[in-house]
């Protein structure tokens, strides 16, 4: 019979033997079996740049053609494609009006709008309003009624203002508009509520409500 000493060594040897076998068969497929190629690693995302797109539009008067990025958003377009600054980046989440423009007949703020989404379409700039020589009536009474001070949102501002009065001529009720049957007033509370989009951080509103009020052939 083997002593106690003899029986721990086997012990041991055995154990060692198991350990070794099992790390072998854990790598190596058996003999006749048939392995599986392992799955192609996965790929990283292609980092090319995304392909411009050409988009065709009418920009005060005259056709205009842009090959953009289809993610640039119509205010980048015209500052940046088509170098109109009047135009202006303000806020660049649709909460402050300064970048306005007219755009077939009805204002939107062109930082919440991608410049594709407007194939074809016809849109209106401060530039495209009046020029110095030759003021549109609006920039006019924004001149006489002190509608601005430090001007960056003046642009915004006054194509917002010659929308409103389109939008008023045509019916349009707003919030405050009381008979949804009959024609919007052109008084104070109505012109407000329309031009509350746009902010001034000059505080000029009482004279720009005088402005588009002097433009509708409102008396003072």
């Amino acid at each position: 019979m083997a002593s106690p000493r003899e029986n721990d060594v086997k012990r041991r040897t055995l154990m060692a033997a198991t350990v070794a076998t099992a790390a072998v068969g854990a790598v190596a497929p058996r003999a006749g079996a048939q392995t599986t190629p392992a799955p192609p690693a996965p790929q990283a995302p292609s980092s090319g740049a995304v392909p411009a797109l050409k988009i065709s539009f009418t920009v005060n008067g005259k056709p205009r053609d842009l090959e953009l990025d289809p993610r640039t958003t119509l205010l980048d377009a015209l500052r940046e494609g088509l170098h109109l600054g009047g135009t202006k980046k303000g806020c660049d989440h649709g909460q402050c009006g300064a970048c306005t423009v007219i755009l077939d007949g009805r204002r939107i703020n062109s930082c919440l709008t991608l410049a594709v989404m407007h194939q074809g379409g016809e849109i209106t700039t401060i530039e495209g309003l009046g020029t110095p020589d030759k003021l549109h009536p609006m920039q006019a009474a924004f001149v006489k009624h002190d509608g601005y001070q430090c001007g960056y949102c003046t642009p915004g501002q006054i194509c917002s203002a010659v929308a409103v009065l389109a939008e008023i001529e045509a019916g349009i009720p707003s919030h405050v508009t009381a008979d949804l049957n009959a024609k919007p007033p052109l008084d104070d509370a109505e012109l407000r509520e329309r031009m509350s989009g746009n902010i001034c951080r000059c505080g000029a509103y009482s004279n720009i409500v005088e402005a588009i009020g002097d433009v509708a052939g409102r008396k003072a």
